[in-house]
């Protein structure tokens, strides 16, 4: 590639998701000239909010403020947008009804626990579990919430990323959660706002189609056009990381280094569906007392998928929607479902659960919302996870390229929260503290 002399920005960044958003933003801040190039027709990547007809929200990609973490929390008192902590009862599906979770929850969460400083070999969770002392009769739950919360397939996960990740909860309060009123892509369009305020620029639907890059010198190629830059940002879902250079991927030539280090992550897989009722019909079941079924916050199916159910319940704010999860290798059971297929099985799954009539609840139904990230070609997956043997594979991939590439995204962080929005946010805030320390002194 020739060296270009006419920059189109001072810097590219790929992907206008949280990290490429809060990374733009921050540069912008800085002085920078930052162009983002963005494939979808809008931006947040996966924080997608929609607002049913019903004028209820709902979210079809990152939902729940996980814990304290202070880069999310930052943003959120910066922008204004208000917040509400999640509560309610954990209710479980046993053979005489629904029953509160609560006084099983400890027995499930142990192995979990006890799993903070481990430093043996770095199995898959299915191999450490099945060499350890945990009962036989708590396996299959705790297998079953590995594979739910992380979207993984437990004969792959790192057991040493579990660990790394259950003292990061602690150390944030992970085990608290809120979600945002009005819906999260407001962060979204806050720090985009904040972009275009400091004369920076997003392009939607731009695809990239390759990069071809030198020190000093970038030049993309995108179905818009091609674009050139003296640094790049590439904040890309890892699914679309790991296609590069493959079929019906993007060209990166030279190949970075942090491609070989994403085939050593795993981009999980997820299934979700959320349905508006007219009325928050279940409280009237008879699966439960009624007390327990109006506070339900959550609730953990037996043998049926979705495995687990949540409302969008607050105490000031309990609304009539209940979104479905399936996680790990039982979500892809869901592929090519459409729509309407995924809402009537949901409506008679849930009519079994609360022993009601189906019709009834059929009757009920406003809405249905889904999305399929595994089959989106911006995502190819849910969210990451570390694969049994690849626990230093994110901070690889946080190593500048010739401080001409540099990498943000979930699957960078560091510090135990893949999956989150907060370490997307914050592998953002890290790359442009890299990008920063190389700035030429015309910047």
């Amino acid at each position: 590639m020739q060296v270009q002399h006419e920059f189109d920005a001072d810097l590219l960044i790929l992907g206008a998701g949280m990290s490429g958003l809060a990374a733009a933003r921050a540069l912008g801040e800085r002085g920078m000239r930052v162009l983002v190039l963005e494939a979808r027709d809008r931006i947040g990547g996966r924080v997608w909010s929609q607002r049913a007809l019903s004028g209820d929200v709902v979210e079809l990609g990152a939902e729940f403020i996980h814990g304290r973490a202070p880069e999310l929390w930052s943003l959120i008192e910066e922008s204004g947008v208000t917040t509400a902590e999640r509560d309610g009862v954990m209710l479980r599906e046993t053979s005489d009804g629904l029953n509160a979770a609560e006084d099983h929850g400890e027995d499930i969460f142990a192995p979990l626990e006890n799993l903070e400083g481990y430093e043996g070999e770095d199995l898959s969770f299915a191999d450490w579990l099945n060499t350890s002392d945990v009962p036989e009769d708590s396996r299959a739950a705790v297998t079953a919430y590995v594979e739910g919360f992380n979207a993984a397939d437990a004969t792959k996960i790192s057991i040493k990323s579990l660990g790394i990740q259950q003292k990061a909860e602690d150390e944030t309060e992970g085990y608290r959660s809120w979600h945002v009123h009005g819906g999260y892509v407001q962060l979204a369009d806050y720090l985009a706002t904040r972009l275009v305020a400091q004369h920076g620029r997003i392009e939607t639907n731009c695809v990239v189609e390759s990069i071809a890059w030198q020190q000093g010198s970038v030049e993309v190629t995108t179905s818009k056009g091609t674009f050139r830059a003296p640094r790049c940002g590439i904040t890309l879902p890892l699914g679309v990381l790991q296609q590069v250079n493959r079929e019906g991927g993007i060209r990166i030539e030279p190949q970075p280094a942090a491609i070989a280090q994403s085939h050593r992550m795993e981009m999980g897989q997820a299934a979700r569906v959320t349905l508006v009722f007219r009325s928050r019909w279940w409280e009237k079941g008879s699966a439960a007392p009624p007390e327990e079924l109006q506070q339900m916050g959550f609730l953990l199916t037996r043998d049926r998928l979705p495995s687990v159910w949540w409302t969008a319940r607050t105490e000031a704010e309990p609304a009539p929607t209940l979104t479905g999860w399936s996680g790990g290798p039982r979500s892809l059971i869901f592929s090519g479902r459409t729509t309407d297929e995924l809402a009537a099985e949901a409506c008679s799954t849930l009519a079994k659960i609360f022993q009601m009539d189906e019709f009834l609840v059929r009757s009920e139904l406003l809405s249905a919302h889904t999305h399929d990230w595994t089959a989106d070609p911006f995502s190819r997956g849910a969210y990451s996870y570390v694969a049994a043997g690849g626990i230093d594979a994110p901070r690889a991939m946080t190593e500048p390229e010739q401080n001409t590439l540099f990498f943000a995204g979930e699957h960078t962080d560091v510090t135990g929260h893949w999956g989150t929005v907060h370490a997307a946010i914050r592998s953002g805030l890290r790359a442009a503290e890299q990008i920063l320390d190389t700035q030429s002194p015309r910047l």
